[in-house]
């Protein structure tokens, strides 16, 4: 059975992961994208593959993805002056990815 991944990607590590997807012999489809917490530049990757690679796929998306912890400054309200603040520790990178089936598929 077919299956399609959206593998939504941080976009520090995004050239490396599709890098390794393709030399791998997955065919894939970038699409640029925003969003999460810090309304970031993400890269969402299209992989359409057969249920058997599924596990392949994953691991060289997992060996290319690692999340980590960045200091990020935290943000400030005009309307109650400017406080110095202490930078906030968040989580990015990664991936975020999705399976789904695919009912039909045809290259034309």
């Amino acid at each position: 059975m077919m299956k399609m991944v959206l593998a939504i990607i941080n976009y520090d590590d995004a050239q490396e992961v599709m890098d390794s997807l393709t030399q791998a012999g997955f065919s894939i489809t970038k699409l640029a994208t925003t969003g999460g917490f810090l309304k970031a530049g993400n890269v969402t990757v299209l992989i359409g593959l057969d249920e058997q690679r599924l596990d392949e796929c994953f691991a060289v998306i997992r060996a290319h993805c690692s999340s980590r912890t960045e200091a990020i400054p935290a943000t400030t309200e005009p309307e109650f002056g400017f406080f110095p603040s202490t930078p906030v520790q968040i989580a990015v990178g990664g991936a975020t990815v999705f399976v789904l089936n695919v009912e039909r598929f045809e290259k034309l």
